[in-house]
């Protein structure tokens, strides 16, 4: 009897179609000529959506935070908890999916071919359309110009896209006047020891070496995503910078005796990103990147990158947060930005 019910659901979640687009991954999708309901699969396709037209989205893959709430438009702060399709704990079921009668189910990432079997298998269960979006950081205007499409608002998509765009070829400018040899030698440290980082190419590291950081964890390429280093690689990588989300390492950094000797520590170059309402390094590895982006470039070169960090700010969660940051809130966000010990 549950199944013939879930069945018979099946039968009336699937929306008239009215229009054919291309995903990511080449996939020709039918969706309705309008969207009204998005369900996100996960947080980077949920700060996707909620950029380019929040009120899509029926709810966050997981409830925002206390500390959150205010860097979130206020309409949009108390939506539910949906739960996830992809990535660590997806505990999104379909029967879940069904009940928030989506128009359309997005994914924002990686688009190889274990994605691209899951968004088949939950299109077909459940007669919703399924779209991948390439979610590489490089791909971010192009991924904004077709969800925009998709969502009714491709001006806005284009608004997006150009904005990025001109991050792009200013970081690119300013890149080319520097060599390789001369950049910044950059640690991430993620987790409350600093002891997880992400390997060079990684997706967790993206924001480093687009914004013209060395990463030094570099393998030549044998080892992606992340991984656990010893205190012993650190030392002998030896960092002139630092950057991390996690405010518990960075409270004790300066004061622990095995991080002391670090080129990053000595000099004081250990900064701390904010993570409201998403982390600007990863934590997703979305849109959310892009003000981390500005932010890095201004870390790694002062004297070029000449814009100021709260102006930037400010913009930012204005044109893709749809919030206006008072003086308070910027200063909670921004307090450890500029690496200055605790």
């Amino acid at each position: 009897m549950r199944a013939f019910c879930l069945f018979f659901v099946l039968l009336l979640a699937g929306p008239v179609a009215a229009r054919s687009v291309t995903d990511s991954a080449g996939r020709v999708v039918e969706i309705p000529d309008e969207v009204h309901t998005v369900f996100a699969a996960g947080p980077t396709a949920a700060v996707l959506t909620y950029i380019l037209k929040p009120d899509t989205l029926p709810g966050w893959p997981r409830a925002l935070r206390p500390s959150e709430r205010p860097y979130i438009a206020a309409p949009y702060r108390d939506l539910p908890e949906t739960g996830r399709l992809t990535g660590r704990g997806g505990e999104a079921n379909l029967e879940r999916v069904l009940s928030i009668e989506p128009d359309l189910i997005i994914d924002f990432g990686s688009v190889r071919d274990t994605y691209v079997d899951l968004a088949d298998r939950v299109q077909e269960q459940t007669g919703i359309p399924y779209i991948l979006v390439d979610g590489r950081f490089e791909a971010t205007p192009e991924a904004l110009r077709l969800v925009g499409d998709i969502l009714g608002v491709p001006v806005r998509g284009e608004t997006l896209a150009a904005d990025v765009e001109e991050t792009f070829a200013r970081i690119d400018a300013l890149l080319s006047e520097i060599p390789e040899e001369d950049r910044p030698r950059v640690y991430l440290a993620r987790g409350p020891d600093g002891l997880e980082t992400g390997m060079k190419g990684s997706i967790n590291t993206e924001i480093i070496e687009r914004a013209g950081g060395r990463n030094v964890a570099d393998d030549g390429g044998a080892t992606r995503g992340l991984v656990n280093a010893s205190m012993e690689q650190v030392i002998v990588a030896n960092p002139d910078t630092i950057v991390t989300w996690d405010d518990n390492y960075y409270a004790k950094v300066f004061d622990d005796p095995m991080w002391a000797g670090i080129d990053a520590v000595q000099r004081g170059r250990v900064y701390l990103s904010p993570v409201e309402p998403f982390g600007w390094i990863d934590r997703p590895p979305s849109l959310n990147r892009m003000i981390g982006l500005i932010w890095m470039a201004g870390l790694l070169y002062p004297e070029e990158w000449t814009s100021d960090l709260r102006d930037d700010t400010r913009a930012f969660y204005s044109l893709y947060y749809h919030v206006d940051l008072d003086e308070d809130e910027l200063d909670r966000l921004l307090e450890w930005t500029d690496g200055r010990p605790r």
